[in-house]
């Protein structure tokens, strides 16, 4: 249960990074249609994985993590993405994306053991 909410508060750690980040975009409109994909998903990793801690079964368990790995590989894209673009500069993004990475590489394992218990 300690893991649960280190991963809660980790997760609304990122997202209100992100929002931050969102915030100091450049106004352009490449940035912008960016900024609120990598937002769209970003704060949708928190809210999912609060969604997560509230499962009633193994099942909804491994589904639910099932959303939180896509909405976290994905934020990791567009971050990439921004990085890549040149709109952020990769030293303002780095530490947002290993975290994202991180965070992404411990639901992918959990998602793995949840199915197995399931027996998906």
């Amino acid at each position: 249960m300690e893991k649960a909410k280190e991963l809660q508060a980790r997760t609304k750690t990122l997202a209100l990074r992100i929002i931050r980040m969102f915030r100091r975009l450049p106004k352009t409109e490449e940035a912008k249609i960016m900024g609120r994909q990598v937002l769209r998903s970003g704060t949708s990793v928190a809210a999912n994985y609060r969604a997560v801690c509230r499962a009633r079964s193994k099942a909804e368990f491994a589904a639910k993590l099932g959303v939180v790995v896509e909405e976290a590989d994905e934020t990791v894209f567009w971050l990439e993405l921004l990085v890549e673009s040149g709109i952020v500069p990769e030293e303002r993004a780095r530490g947002l994306i290993d975290e994202a990475k991180e965070l992404l590489a411990i639901f992918v394992v959990s998602r793995r053991t949840a199915r197995k218990k399931s027996g998906d």
